[in-house]
């Protein structure tokens, strides 16, 4: 059976994707400080280094909690400080970690307070270890519904951008992420524009993890600037339906009287009007007309037979007399 023109458009643009995924990217390699990588515990859930760290709580400052991948080490490690303010900061890091790994922690996680806000660190191992821009998708739509489902005030930061793996690429999967968080209703933050590709220092030798004084310096601004104003801003208002009026009751209305007798149905060799016109039909009205004629003749004549009747009985009468005035002169002569 030959296929139509959508099915060899999807298999063109899958293609294309293909191609996009093996063009020969040439890696660069970022000039700045990262520290020592340390030796965390070993999940026996997803077999990754995990860690979890919650600071002491303090009643003046709302708990945010950010839950993301080997970009948090830092923090984690204490490396690098998170700004100082109305806000404290926690942190669960799985380095290596995929969409599917991060959900598995995430929902065994025994996090101790509850947070205020969650921070999601978009998952950036999803550019490899996802076959397809789909599929990561997918993946990621799960672990935002299991961080939705243990946590009321969600919001994703955007993962800083690569310098070993093509821009277009990076692009397609952050647009991906976006659609997905847009569709259940969660704000999505980007932070690429603030990593611009030709400032190297940013970036570690390993082109993929940022620097701990210049690169993560800017990541843990933009995450306590994202964190406030999730947090300081306000709920929006609920739309309360306008109240019903409650139902009105018409009186009922009872005839009594004789039944009307309903109309006998139309012949339907006579000619009718069709519409809403009051005229009534022509043969009617010519019935009517010459009903109206006859009795004018009627009338006419009836008139005229009495005038006959006037000059017949006038005639009858001259003639008695006539006979009257010839029989007294008869018997006068005899």
């Amino acid at each position: 059976m030959p296929r139509g023109k959508g099915y060899r458009r999807s298999q063109a643009a899958k293609r294309r994707e293909a191609e996009r995924r093996t063009v020969d990217v040439e890696p660069q390699q970022g000039t700045g400080y990262r520290h020592a990588v340390r030796k965390w515990p070993i999940s026996s859930l997803t077999g990754r280094s995990h860690k979890l760290v919650v600071p002491v709580e303090s009643p003046d400052k709302k708990f945010v909690l950010v839950v993301g991948d080997s970009h948090l080490r830092a923090i984690a490690d204490g490396f690098v400080k998170m700004p100082e303010g109305g806000l404290s900061f926690g942190v669960m890091s799985t380095p290596g970690a995929a969409a599917a790994d991060l959900r598995t922690e995430v929902l065994n996680a025994a996090v101790p307070r509850t947070p205020d806000a969650v921070c999601l660190l978009a998952p950036s191992n999803n550019l490899t270890a996802s076959r397809t821009v789909g599929e990561a998708g997918a993946d990621f739509a799960r672990l935002l519904a299991s961080v939705c489902s243990r946590w009321q005030t969600v919001f994703v930061l955007d993962f800083p951008p690569r310098l070993n793996i093509e821009v277009g690429q990076q692009e397609l999967l952050r647009q991906e992420f976006h659609r997905v968080a847009a569709r259940m209703g969660v704000k999505y933050c980007y932070v690429a524009e603030h990593f611009p590709l030709n400032r190297l220092e940013l970036w570690s030798r390993d082109g993929v993890h940022l620097s701990d004084s210049e690169g993560m310096e800017v990541l843990v601004q933009l995450l306590w600037i994202f964190a406030y104003q999730q947090l300081e801003t306000p709920a929006p208002t609920p739309v309360v339906p306008p109240r019903a009026s409650p139902p009105r009751f018409s009186p009922k209305v009872v005839v009594k009287g004789e039944v009307s007798v309903p109309r006998p149905p139309p012949n339907p060799f006579e000619w009718t009007v069709v519409g809403g016109s009051r005229k009534k039909p022509k043969v009617e009205q010519q019935k009517k007309a010459s009903a109206s004629k006859r009795r004018l003749a009627e009338k006419q004549a009836q008139k005229e037979f009495e005038n006959m009747k006037s000059d017949r009985a006038a005639e009858i009468m001259t003639v008695i007399k006539t006979r009257r005035f010839q029989t007294r002169t008869v018997a006068t002569i005899v």
